[in-house]
Parts: C-alpha cells; structure tokens; sequence
C-alpha cells in the first residue's frame, strides 16, 4: 500500500517540526529537570545569571 504524494509529504513535515522542537527544546528541559531535582534548590536568579554569586 502506497501513500499519496501529499499524505507522504505532511508526514515529512511533522517529522522535520518534531526534530527542530527536540533541538530547541532539549537543553531547557535538561535544565528544568536538574532544577527541580536538585536537593538544595538553587535560586533562579543563580540558575540564569553567571554574575549572581
């Protein structure tokens, strides 16, 4: 059983949207959970600001 041209190109599209939102997405979210998970929960401040001591 073969897709349709169109079928076969907006499933490409999703893939390559789901593949840039991992990108983008996937250090922050690392981020996220090292903050919620840390035991001695760090200040946001701390966390995004390289100056706060």
């Amino acid at each position: 059983m073969a897709l349709e041209e169109e079928t076969r190109e907006r499933i490409m599209r999703v893939f390559e949207w789901g593949k840039r939102a991992f990108h983008v997405g996937f250090i922050p979210f690392i981020l996220y959970l090292g903050f919620t998970q840390s035991s001695p929960r760090p200040s946001l401040l701390r966390l995004i600001s390289p100056l706060a001591a």
